[in-house]
């Protein structure tokens, strides 16, 4: 039988086509997301917006379980256990807080997590090389940048010499923090007074209570316990007139003082290229652990003008975004 020209033409078009990444996604990936707290749901949210640059469309040939433990240790361990259960495709997270609990949760499955931020992914991978198991992801960075953002607060003010450090000894980070916290201070001459709050009355308590005479800035770690209350302590630090260096950029835009650090919402949107490799079929454990793309230096100028702040010419031409 004599096959007609056309055919032939048009065999290799069809193959192309099918053959194609758009081609090959068109089954409907269900993603699993949780955040420990607000602060967390940029991530979540630039995640998504480079997912759909990347042809993964919500409604379409991706679906979204989205889920925020606002704050609450017993909520996230709960939620964990709820989206295992569900068995999506992959599962992401933001936070050392909300990772350490789904890393529990998936021993003994074969779904893979990615973390979209975590301070100190070393809590539940092997190594910055390989995890050595089914988790994949960005560290933040933000325990090694302790030294950085004290270095930040005495140049912003150089008259500091006594800060006030919050702590939440139960946090998965605790000692890390505390440890880096204390080798920083040692190193710049700087005095620390540690306050550590266990429950949201501790918390409470010790928010209220800051105050000039018991030191002269507040240091914030990364702790999604105790950036919970960011609000809270914007609002006593400017009544009480103190300096506070957070530990990411969404804590300033809430009115803390200044951060060098990592961007959220990028941190999602870089997080988003590492699912697409999984759902491509690469291993979490065949993908190191990535670094934020960039650091940023923010300053809220709002916030220094209410605390009578002057913010030196030099760090404000340095910053990457000034808040006003």
């Amino acid at each position: 039988m004599r096959m007609r020209p056309g055919l032939f033409f048009a065999l290799p078009v069809l193959l192309l086509f099918t053959s194609s990444p758009l081609a090959l996604a068109q089954s409907v990936y269900r993603i699993g997301a949780l955040v420990a707290d607000d602060q967390f749901v940029p991530a979540f949210e630039g995640f998504k917006k480079r997912m759909a640059e990347l042809a993964y469309i919500e409604g379409k040939n991706i679906r979204y379980e989205f889920y925020n433990a606002k704050g609450s240790r017993e909520a996230l361990k709960r939620l964990a256990q709820k989206l295992v259960q569900d068995k999506p495709d992959l599962i992401v997270t933001s936070s050392t807080t909300a990772t350490a609990p789904m890393a529990k949760a998936i021993q003994g499955t074969n779904l893979p997590v990615v973390f979209l931020s975590a301070g100190n992914p070393l809590a539940f991978v092997k190594s910055y090389v390989s995890s050595g198991n089914n988790l994949a992801g960005i560290s933040t960075s933000s325990i090694d940048l302790t030294g950085k953002r004290l270095e930040l607060l005495k140049e912003l003010d150089p008259r500091a010499k006594k800060v006030i450090s919050l702590h939440h000894p139960e946090g998965v980070s605790y000692k890390d923090n505390l440890q880096a916290l204390t080798e920083a201070a040692k190193k710049l001459g700087l005095n620390l007074v540690h306050i550590g709050v266990s429950t949201e009355q501790d918390r409470r308590s010790a928010i209220s209570g800051l105050n000039g005479k018991m030191g002269d800035a507040v240091f914030l770690p990364p702790d999604a316990f105790i950036i919970a209350a960011i609000q809270e302590i914007v609002q006593q630090t400017i009544r009480e007139r103190l300096p506070s260096i957070a530990p990411t950029v969404v804590d300033v835009h809430s009115g803390a003082l200044a951060t060098y650090g990592a961007d959220y919402y990028a941190l999602g949107q870089q997080g988003a290229l590492l699912v697409e490799k999984i759902l491509r079929g690469a291993k979490p454990a065949d993908l190191p652990i990535e670094q934020p793309f960039k650091l940023k230096l923010v300053i809220n100028l709002k916030t220094a003008k209410a605390i009578n702040l002057k913010i030196p010419k030099e760090i404000l031409i340095r910053a990457d975004e000034v808040v006003e």
